[in-house]
């Protein structure tokens, strides 16, 4: 019989067509099912179960896997990586990191640099940041659309609500693209709250082997919360679908917050219900000759 889950990832999944308040989504879960080291052990654990996945996944060569991170700084999404990684085969897994657009990638449509870093089947692709910072950072800095050279968006006044409800359907429309020729889209934004970000801007800036992560930059962001906490909510409410669904995880516990995505990805890879692909009569006949050939040799 069925054992009912521990944790219920459900509770974290923004549903398709409904719209949400991001308020509404606890920064941290103060009341968590399991423990820190009993967590963390679950997480070493679900590692390993994910490694085994992948290794189906990269052997049926048939289906990959997105999963997208979006975050304010200091989230936390390049320790998630790492962690993610760990027990991954490098050579099944592309990670890629997006920062403001250079000249060539303004010169092509929005998606063209994020279309070119997709994973090929069997694989797992990581976004660090996404085509999604083209309705976040653009949205709470309406002109750096302009460099874009849109036809019709001569001004700041041209970009308008209809203008983002386009843009929302061509995220929608190209990750169902994706969806349906074979990609499992994941996406997850790591949910921390304003205090706990400026603690950890401070220990960056105190501790001198964290100084490397701070930027001056990032406090210019961190003047924009409110708009950039309008936009994520925005984003959601348009961009959830059936087919690529936006999971919002508590992240000013950064253990839990890996637990969380690992059981997501882990869940999502237990549906495929993937197992290694069954050889035809010849070739295990094949197999069994190369074997016979091998045991012989002197």
């Amino acid at each position: 019989m069925a054992t009912k889950p521990l944790i219920n990832m459900e509770a974290f999944r923004v549903k398709a067509g409904k719209k949400i308040k991001l308020k509404s989504f606890a920064t941290n879960v103060k009341k968590k099912p399991v423990e820190k080291q009993k967590g963390e052990a679950m997480l070493q654990k679900g590692i390993i179960e994910l490694a085994n996945m992948q290794d189906k996944l990269y052997a049926h060569n048939e289906i990959s896997v997105l999963i997208v991170l979006q975050a304010m700084d200091a989230a936390g999404k390049d320790g998630t990586i790492k962690h993610l990684m760990s027990g991954l085969n490098p050579s099944g897994v592309k990670v890629s990191s997006f920062k403001a657009p250079s000249a060539t990638e303004l010169d092509h449509d929005y998606f063209w640099r994020h279309y070119k870093e997709l994973p090929a089947r069997g694989e797992i692709g990581i976004f660090n940041r996404s085509h999604y910072e083209n309705v976040l950072v653009t949205k709470v800095h309406p002109e750096y659309i302009l460099n874009e050279n849109i036809p019709g968006i001569k001004s700041v006044k041209d970009i308008d609500k209809k203008f983002w409800k386009k843009r929302y359907e061509q995220i929608n429309s190209f990750e169902k693209n994706l969806s349906e020729n074979g990609t499992i889209i994941l996406k997850f934004f790591l949910h921390v709250s304003k205090d706990e970000q400026k603690k950890r801007f401070l220990e960056r800036i105190e501790d001198p082997k964290k100084n490397w992560k701070f930027s001056l930059a990032d406090m210019k962001e961190r003047a924009f919360w409110d708009q950039y906490q309008d936009a994520y909510e925005e984003m959601f409410n348009h961009t959830s679908t059936e087919y690529a669904p936006w999971y919002v995880i508590p992240a000013d516990d950064k253990w839990y917050m890996r637990i969380l995505i690992g059981l997501a990805i882990y869940q999502q890879f237990q549906k495929l219900n993937i197992a290694y692909p069954r050889v035809s009569k010849e070739t295990k006949a094949a197999l069994e000759k190369a074997k016979q050939v091998l045991l012989n040799e002197k």
